[in-house]
């Protein structure tokens, strides 16, 4: 059984009622694309076996700390993804994704918080303004991309859940259904996927709850219908389709810390000075690009994160 919790939020807060039946009508439809009733397609998105539809998300405002970079396409990123539950190839999540379910959808707040609960999608898409935030995303296998997502702060979801004074970390969780997600009958990583951040990078405004790209809802290969973006970090940071956000005293696993120890370590912040042992990370080849460009400290993010690591040996805490 769902528990329905109710955030208190000032009335000034909350989303004109009609606005959030129109969001609550989109998620409903997009369900209804993913189990196969007649759609439209993904304008110019023509890869995998599937339809892929997204749904217009109402009431977005455009935030100030967006890059003014040229944006990638949709189509680039539709169809070049890591998202090892759907398989380990960049095609494979396109082809795979669509049988997976995104509504309803529970996201479990639990932990050292006074206001734990299971909260549906819908409630949060109405608890929190939208703002479409251009983003670089920087990949550890040295590409990169720009994208306009869609989502709300973090640290607006923190603040409301009131972490206690053990709360130090937050743990990440994606969905674990084998049924759907095919990669996830292999030992290509342990399952289900995990990953974490320090509270205070957590709280950061940079760092973001995404439910949308390109003014729609999210492709399911691309996260849906809610994902972490942290655009200071590499990508694998960025966890897709989270079911749990839990705080925690200690330092959490993560997946590919779990797999690969020595080549992925907790921080994971984009740094061109330390190379994986397999490839250097100095530089990077921008979807849709040939030639390669200088990759960027903490990817471009440094005067607004560095100060969370002052003190700290970046080649240690890789």
């Amino acid at each position: 059984m769902l528990i329905k919790t109710r955030f208190d939020i000032r009335s000034s807060e909350i989303t004109d009622e009609r606005l959030y039946l129109n969001r609550r009508d989109f998620m409903r439809s997009a369900s209804v694309v993913a189990a196969g009733a007649a759609a439209s397609l993904v304008p110019g998105w023509t890869g995998g076996n599937a339809a892929f539809a997204q749904t217009p998300l109402a009431d977005v405002r455009k935030s100030p700390l967006s890059t003014d970079e040229k944006q990638n396409p949709l189509d680039e990123i539709a169809g070049y993804n890591n998202f090892y539950e759907f398989g380990t190839r960049k095609e494979d999540p396109a082809r795979n994704a669509g049988r997976l379910k995104t509504y309803p959808w529970t996201v479990k707040v639990d932990g050292h918080v006074s206001k734990p609960g299971d909260y549906q999608i819908e409630d949060l898409l109405k608890a929190f303004p939208l703002e479409e935030r251009v983003y670089r995303l920087r990949c550890v296998e040295a590409w990169s991309m720009v994208i306009p997502w869609i989502g709300f702060p973090l640290g607006d979801l923190i603040k409301r859940v009131e972490p206690t004074s053990k709360a130090k970390f937050v743990a990440f969780t994606t969905l674990l259904r084998p049924a759907e997600m095919p990669g996830q009958r292999s030992d290509s990583l342990e399952w289900p996927y995990v990953e974490g951040l320090r509270l205070d990078e957590a709280m950061h405004p940079l760092t973001i709850l995404a439910v949308g790209l390109y003014g729609k809802t999210l492709l399911n290969q691309n996260g849906a219908p809610i994902r972490l973006v942290v655009p200071w970090k590499y990508g694998f940071k960025s966890i897709k389709s989270i079911v749990r956000i839990q705080f925690v005293e200690r330092q959490p696993p993560t997946s590919w810390n779990i797999a690969t120890p020595g080549e992925y370590g907790f921080y994971s912040n984009v740094n061109p000075e330390v190379d994986h042992p397999r490839w250097t990370q100095a530089r990077e080849r921008r979807l849709g690009e040939f030639l390669r460009r200088e990759t960027l400290m903490f990817n471009g993010y440094g005067d607004q994160v560095a100060r969370l690591y002052t003190g700290m040996d970046l080649r240690k805490n890789y």
